[in-house]
């Protein structure tokens, strides 16, 4: 979802940078880039261990799901990608199922959905928090193929991050990179990649599984 659906990793940025100031720690750009595609979870168990907090994990991600949601409220230029929702509406209209395998919990998959009216196009949502490893662990892709119930083989993964692109690889499905113009994320795993939903149709999406 984060970075395939919708730019919000600048809101996720900017609520964990207010909540490393608050822990009065200092995480540099390697190791937060390393985070990306995690669920909030298992960044914070990352986080604790590094810097020795004394603080439980449960209340780390609590604390940071608060200041989310705080950001997400306030900003109004938050939107979905260019052309993510045509092509959805375009794949949903010819049969293609949909599902959303986000690291975000919930709570913030909720309010992303309800916010943009996703709801009608996917038949199921899959969160990280169900899972003890995030990305590049493929627990989350290899439940979203069995929810789907369809083989991996006729299904597609797009993914934007490094640790997405992996666990996608480790799931054996055929997955599409979303690489976003100032991204630092690697994508040579990845058997194709985009940089626009101009790049995608249901014709496209088509021929990959024929």
């Amino acid at each position: 979802m984060d970075g395939v659906l919708i730019d919000s990793e600048p809101i996720h940025h900017l609520a964990y940078i207010q909540h490393f100031k608050e822990l009065e720690i200092e995480v540099d750009d390697a190791l937060y880039n390393s985070f990306v595609g995690g669920s909030t979870k298992n960044i914070y168990g990352r986080i604790k261990d590094n810097f020795g907090l004394s603080h439980s994990v449960e209340d780390l991600v609590n604390r940071k799901r608060t200041l989310f949601s705080k950001v997400f409220d306030q900003d109004v230029s938050l939107k979905l990608m260019d052309g993510v929702l045509e092509l959805i509406k375009e794949l949903h209209q010819n049969g293609i199922q949909l599902i959303v395998a986000s690291s975000s919990s919930y709570t913030n998959i909720n309010m992303i959905f309800d916010k943009f009216g996703l709801n009608p196009y996917f038949s199921a949502k899959v969160s990280g928090e169900d899972f003890p490893e995030s990305k590049p662990n493929p627990a989350i892709f290899n439940k979203a193929v069995e929810l789907s119930g369809h083989n991996k083989e006729e299904c597609i993964i797009i993914e934007d991050s490094t640790n997405g692109i992996k666990a996608a690889n480790a799931a054996g499905v055929f997955v599409i990179g979303f690489k976003a113009i100032d991204s630092v994320q690697n994508y040579e795993t990845a058997e194709m990649v985009i940089s626009s939903y101009d790049e995608l149709s249901y014709e496209i999406i088509a021929k990959i599984n024929s």
